[in-house]
């Protein structure tokens, strides 16, 4: 657990404040919303923000809806979309402001806090960082691919039926250039926010991990083992207090904004078709995709802390049970009888490999070393197990843990308020 000297020289890059963002292409994005330091920035952040997130969807909404086209040009569900895109937007430009005033990309990212880790930590932290870029674009440009597609087309084939000021062509290149930057902004700024809520959780994951080999080797201080352990559970809550509101805002409003679509095109009065509702299913899509990677890396985190628990108490019962059974009375313990009963018992456990399960964690399959059983009491190994049973460390909303049984819990309701509403709508035309 304890870092050389050495390795400290080695990782004063990390929190040097000429730390270069440019070596994380993904920073360099994050930053432009960085308003910590400059005004100048912050103005000019804010004056986009306003331009795209409001500005443009107004004047699109109230100027482009073309009530009078043809059913192929016809908008009936526009203000959903806009008003969509528009709140997660303005949510995530609001969660990003705050945070990089309060603290800054570095510290929010905890890359101040690199140097006490092991090299391999933050070897694949690093890298997890450099890979977000290439996530953001998998993740935003096919939706954009999509919706320009779209949108060329719409002002292509209609374009004797759109509004338009002065010159038709040039008022129709000019609003379709607006309309795909401000579809742009607010899918990236919103997909953004949910893949740096990732790269956090990743960053506990990899501890997590480097903490768990711990018990695949000799520990001969559980004190040592005790403090990372309270480390990983401080930074948790770090996490957990930082986007708190912006997961609870999110799975709230995501479940508003689909169940307000779901009843615009279930009414009995709507004939739905794919140029109608094409935009809609693409900004719910991209909506319900941010969600799903902040669950995704909730609750990945919290079942990578419960299997480390259960790591534990398999370490423990591989350095206790029948340890000393076949010892007389008086006869001082040697460390072959030790390490044979150890050996047996990771042999037995060790029996099911052959049927492993697609969804069990690594740390589930960790081989356990033998133990010496002079190496450390089973006083202090039951003390350490205890304390891991009864301190679960993952990530939380309001205190309430993030795991499977949650994510049940959330489903079950999504599902009773979808059948309720199918029941108000579809079931009850004439």
């Amino acid at each position: 657990m304890e870092k050389p000297s050495s390795e400290q020289g080695s990782r004063e890059h990390l929190i040097h404040p000429e730390f270069p963002p440019s070596r994380f292409p993904f920073l360099s994005i994050v930053l432009w919303f960085d308003q910590s330091n400059n005004r100048g920035t912050a103005l000019l952040s804010w004056s986009v923000f306003f331009l795209l997130v409001v500005g443009v969807p107004i004047i699109s909404h109230f100027v482009l809806v073309c009530s009078d086209c043809d059913f192929h040009h016809r908008r009936p569900y526009d203000a959903v979309v806009q008003l969509s895109l528009s709140i997660f937007a303005g949510i995530s430009f609001v969660s990003l402001s705050y945070w990089s005033r309060k603290f800054g990309m570095r510290r929010f990212l905890f890359l101040d806090k690199l140097w006490d880790v092991s090299d391999k930590v933050r070897i694949e932290y690093e890298a997890e960082i450099q890979r977000s870029k290439k996530r953001l674009m998998i993740f935003v440009l096919p939706s954009l691919t999509l919706e320009a597609t779209y949108r060329i087309w719409w002002y292509i084939s209609g374009s004797n039926q759109i509004p338009y000021l002065i010159n038709p062509l040039l008022s129709n290149v000019i609003a379709c250039t607006l309309q795909l930057s401000s579809w742009l902004y607010r899918n990236a700024i919103f997909i953004t926010v949910c893949i740096l809520y990732q790269i956090t959780c990743h960053l506990q994951t990899l501890r997590l991990n480097d903490f768990a080999r711990c018990f695949a080797s000799e520990i001969t201080d559980v004190g040592v083992a005790l403090a990372e352990h309270q480390k990983i559970r401080r930074n948790l809550r770090v996490v957990s207090h930082r986007f708190r509101r912006f997961i609870l805002l999110s799975l709230i409003l995501v479940t508003g904004t689909q169940f307000m679509a779901l009843l615009t095109t279930t009414r009995a009065s709507v004939a739905v078709n794919i140029y109608e509702v094409g935009e809609l299913a693409l900004c719910s899509l991209s909506l319900v995709t941010g969600v799903f990677i902040c669950l995704r890396s909730a609750t990945k985190i919290t079942h990578k802390a419960q299997s480390v628990t259960s790591l534990a108490a398999k370490w423990n019962v591989c350095a206790t049970v029948d340890s000393f059974e076949n010892l007389n009375d008086g006869e001082t313990p040697t460390a072959s009888n030790v390490e044979s009963q150890i050996s047996t018992c990771r042999n037995e456990m060790d029996t099911s490999d052959d049927e492993e399960g697609e969804g069990d964690d690594e740390l589930d399959n960790t081989k356990i070393h033998p133990i010496y059983a002079n190496t450390i009491s089973y006083q202090k190994r039951q003390a350490l197990v205890t304390y891991l049973e009864n301190n679960r460390a993952g990530i939380t909303v309001y205190g309430f843990l993030v795991d499977r049984s949650w994510l049940h819990t959330i489903f079950g309701i999504e599902l009773a308020l979808l059948l309720w509403l199918l029941n108000k709508t579809i079931v009850n035309i004439p």
